[in-house]
């Protein structure tokens, strides 16, 4: 899958833009002391001001993405409400953050009204040439095919026609035919591609990252396969149908398609989720240290043959599996077993029915240590998964992360592995343990396809208000 590239993309986006931000002000300020002969007064210094800024920096972020301008279908100009508008826009509304803040907070920051104007026309100007230079970069990377997204295109449609030509002739698009599922009249004469009887022939031989359809035959399948494989659905409406679209519209080339999500947690949010991640689990890991090394020498010196931290392969987005870190807490004659095998190896297969009747709980597990029963109960045992945060094999909030045996249980698994599993989530805080398999599973796609950023929110504070009272903690 090449999902990962986009995220690249907006990240290098996000710190390209914080920099420009930060130095229009820094550069505002310098002219106005060193180089504007009229007086001033006032006594800030050039870096306290640039410090001052760069903590609204992250506001002015989030202005920047509520204009849309981290959706790649911007940044490569295929949208009718051109950049620069909404760059200028995000110029004057950071500018009037900064403003606000310098009201109720009385820093006196901008003493001198020309600095705010100075600072809004630059914050323009380096946004624009900041975007034009990554934008150069970006084009040149997708020109050698590094990054690059494949595409199917299905469909008996002239946009067939179309689009495989358009991809084909613009490889700065960031796209790559790599099959056409369509009779020989909607193929571009000439075009050397591989032309697939069916749809399954062409996810079976061509490694695709997206399908792309164009008429209107058999779309619930097409889009069924898609969801299935991880891979990103366009449908290229026609004009009849293109007032009742739902998703996401872009432009390809200039044929509007539609960006057909399974959930919201896509493109500048992502980016978004995934910076708060990164900070949230650098400052946890700190915080947490002390507590993770008592847990880890007391684990030692109580069983010095086996390592404290006990990993388990778990599944993540797009079905990747991961190794997931976790304090140990059950004895170690019995870790990596099932259930099943546990109770039958310690010679007590009678447990088995009552442990899966319970929820897959049993109280007083005697699989579990004694630490192992205190851990689990605080949720210590989770501590290390913030490493796993860190590395980005999982988010702080996401669907439970799975056990490739459990995707049997699920009938929309492919739903539960678009978004990357998290340390807590919709379903433990509304209940953990307490509610019904089934219903933490239906919980977990009700989080996957109606995410958004107050519900992250929402899950984040309870989840302290759980773990404290420990709600459902088994």
């Amino acid at each position: 899958m090449r999902q990962k590239s986009n995220l690249i993309l907006r990240i290098c986006l996000m710190v390209g833009d914080a920099l420009a931000l930060i130095l229009s002000f820094a550069v505002a300020y310098f002219i106005r002391v060193h180089v504007d002969p009229r007086p001033y007064e006032f006594e800030s210094q050039l870096l306290d001001f640039t410090l001052t800024v760069a903590t609204l920096v992250p506001v002015m972020l989030v202005i920047l993405a509520a204009l849309g301008l981290y959706k790649k279908s911007i940044f490569l100009g295929r949208t009718r409400l051109p950049e620069r508008g909404r760059l200028l826009l995000a110029a004057v509304l950071s500018v009037s953050s900064l403003i606000v803040y310098d009201f109720f907070k009385g820093d006196n920051v901008f003493p001198v009204r020309v600095m705010a104007l100075m600072a809004m026309v630059l914050s323009f100007v380096f946004l624009l040439l900041e975007r034009i230079v990554v934008r150069f970069v970006v084009r040149q990377i997708f020109r050698k095919a590094y990054g690059v997204r494949r595409v199917i295109i299905i469909g008996n449609s002239k946009n067939t026609e179309y689009l495989a030509d358009y991809i084909t002739s613009t490889p700065e698009s960031g796209l790559r035919l790599a099959g056409v599922v369509a009779g020989k009249k909607f193929i571009p004469k000439g075009l050397k591609v591989s032309q697939y009887s069916s749809l399954k022939e062409a996810l079976k031989k061509a490694k695709a990252d997206v399908i792309l359809q164009t008429d209107e035959k058999n779309t619930e399948y097409v889009y069924k396969q898609a969801v299935q494989r991880h891979m990103v659905y366009y449908f290229v409406p026609s004009e009849s149908s293109l007032s009742s679209h739902f998703g996401e519209m872009e432009l390809i080339g200039n044929a509007p398609a539609v960006m057909v999500m399974t959930t919201p947690l896509a493109g500048g949010y992502a980016a978004v989720k995934r910076a708060f991640d990164i900070v949230f689990s650098l400052v946890a890991i700190i915080l947490a240290a002390i507590p993770m090394a008592v847990i880890w020498l007391i684990s030692k010196i109580s069983d010095p043959k086996h390592s404290p931290i006990y990993t388990d392969e778990r599944l993540t987005k797009y079905n990747r599996k991961f190794r997931c870190y976790k304090f140990r807490s059950m004895k170690p004659e019995y870790s990596g077993m099932t259930a099943e095998e546990a109770f039958t190896k310690m010679g007590k297969p009678e447990l088995i029915k009552k442990y899966r009747a319970d929820g897959d709980y049993m109280k007083n597990d005697p699989r579990i240590t004694k630490l192992g029963h205190f851990i689990r109960k605080t949720s210590l045992d989770e501590l290390p998964q913030l490493f796993n945060i860190l590395k980005g094999d999982i988010s702080l909030i996401g669907p439970r992360a799975l056990l490739p045996g459990e995707l049997r249980n699920y009938g929309d698994r492919s739903l539960i592995l678009t978004v990357k599993s998290g340390l807590t989530g919709l379903a433990q805080v509304s209940g953990r343990r307490d509610i019904p398999f089934e219903e933490r599973r239906a919980l977990d796609i009700y989080y996957v396809m109606n995410w958004s950023l107050m519900m992250d929110a929402q899950i984040f504070f309870k989840t302290i208000a759980t773990v404290l009272k420990r709600d459902g903690a088994k």
